[in-house]
């Protein structure tokens, strides 16, 4: 107990902390719902805090400098544990949502996936619309890293949480040379992007409780409405614009633009191999997709099959997850590859899912080293990105997550085939939790919800997004017994 009471400690002023942002749904309540919803968000702020409170104080004479082993182990239950407390409120607010749909609404908001177990979202009230959408911003960018930004406040470490939290397969390389000044940096463009965001969907004629909710869904990358109708609640091409704008800004590293701001010039984001991937595979797929629709003739005009393409391809391959139209009806090859899109497009350090970006184009180019390999096995052929040579290392770490990656997806799909369900639906289900893409196909296809699964499926829904949410490794790495020992 005394080797885990330093992390737990850590945990309970986490909770503390974090239970200051039921304050905000709370706002919204106090100003559109009743006196009652008011009550349920100050219930759910004092149970996170007292029970923070509690576990605080109990582990206050266990305190240390955090080890590698302690930050694996903190990320994990913040990410298991928070969505339990977010969960709270949901159970008090919504009536005969269970407590196993509860947690999953919970964890796709702080995962930013967005597959929801809930429907008549139009006439839930305000307030629990924001939580879930809030949850999203905060989860988006990684509560972690706000906690390294104030643990150095604390007297405590700071670059385990940071390694552990960060996505994507390069972590050593820091911003700044202190970690905290690194987070706060990146909360700060995070933060105006986000009030830019907002503002434009104002501008573009949503109300202010509408844009503020889709401000934090689409910088969150998550793709949670207040509508079940999403987007096609407003039918606004303009509405629709503003979303492409802000879901592509987001699907960037937001290192990047940090990078940018200080050098002041964007001779960094121009020169970065995976911007240019991501920027190329989203132009392609859109003017692909948009080629697809109108040899169908599935509209009846070419500008909206690609407004209605563009708007689609940058929602799914960011992971957000919003929909104008059911495209589960278009022809068969357009929400496949809107699904796989989902899997790889988004760039490491975005708030957007998947495996990355990066991660794809050092497959690519180690696939062609090794056939070039084949042919001249004596050649020097390095890896490289940009002017930068990839250790072995880095392709080790890569080759060892793409190789869970696929385990896990098998694994967890042919759990939702032994359950019961179709192939479609099993296998889409999967592959829109584990790359936190949000709806899926067949029964969880974007005109219906995650709602239709029994607790079993949900639970292993549930799972899968963590596992996403974590890139896999920092959850598995529990599972080896050498973690466990002194």
């Amino acid at each position: 107990m005394s080797s885990l009471a330093p992390v737990f400690n850590i945990l309970a002023r986490i909770m503390v902390g974090y239970s200051f942002l039921f304050l905000v749904p709370m706002a919204w309540a106090w100003a559109l719902d009743s006196t009652a919803l008011v009550d349920v968000w100050l219930h759910g702020m004092a149970i996170t805090s007292g029970v923070g409170l509690i576990v605080w104080l109990a582990t206050a004479r266990f305190q240390r400098e955090l080890l590698p082993r302690d930050g694996f182990l903190l990320v994990n239950l913040v990410w298991t544990v928070l969505p339990a407390f977010s969960a709270v409120p949901l159970v008090l607010a919504v009536d005969g949502l269970s407590w196993t749909d509860a947690y999953f609404e919970a964890m796709s908001g702080l995962t930013a996936t967005g597959a929801t177990a809930l429907s008549g979202l139009d006439g839930l009230p305000v307030s629990v619309n924001v939580w879930r959408c809030f949850l999203q911003l905060i989860g988006g960018l990684g509560v972690m890293l706000l906690v390294v930004a104030v643990l150095p406040l604390l007297g405590l470490g700071g670059v385990q949480l940071y390694k552990a939290e960060t996505p994507g397969p390069m972590k050593d390389a820091r911003l700044t040379p202190r970690i905290a000044e690194t987070a706060r940096g990146l909360w700060g463009v995070y933060f105006v992007f986000s009030l830019v965001c907002m503002l434009a969907y104002h501008w573009a004629g949503m109300s202010w409780a509408d844009a503020f909710m889709h401000m934090c869904t689409t910088m969150g990358l998550g793709g949670f409405s207040s509508h079940d109708a999403s987007f096609g609640f407003w039918n606004s091409r303009d509405i629709e614009l503003v979303a492409i704008v802000f879901m592509s800004l987001a699907g960037i590293s937001f290192a990047r633009y940090f990078i940018v701001w200080r050098a002041r010039s964007l001779r960094s984001m121009l020169l970065d191999a995976e911007v240019r991937a991501y920027v190329f595979t989203l132009l392609a797929s859109v003017l692909g997709l948009a080629a697809v629709l109108i040899f169908h003739d599935t509209f009846g005009h070419p500008l909206e099959a690609l407004h209605t393409a563009a708007f689609h391809v940058v929602s799914l391959a960011t992971t957000t997850g919003y929909a104008s139209a059911d495209y589960a009806l278009w022809p068969v090859f357009a929400p496949v590859w809107l699904m796989f899109l989902g899997a790889f497009v988004s760039c490491a350090g975005s708030t957007g899912g998947g495996i990355k970006m990066v991660r794809m184009v050092l497959l690519i180019k180690q696939s062609r080293r090794e056939l070039v390999r084949a042919i001249h096995p004596r050649v020097v052929n390095p890896v490289t990105m940009g002017r930068a040579t990839i250790p072995a290392t880095v392709i080790a770490a890569v080759m060892a997550y793409m190789l869970i990656y696929g385990a896990s997806t098998l694994g967890l799909t042919m759990l939702m085939l032994l359950s019961g369900l179709d192939i479609v639906t099993a296998f889409s289900a999967v592959v829109a939790t584990v790359n936190n893409i949000g709806p899926g196909l067949g029964l969880v296809g974007p005109a219906s919800n995650f709602g239709v699964l029994n607790d079993f499926q949900t639970w292993i829904c549930t799972v899968a997004m963590l596992l996403g949410r974590l890139e896999l490794l920092a959850v598995m790495v529990l599972f080896v017994p050498q973690f466990w020992r002194k």
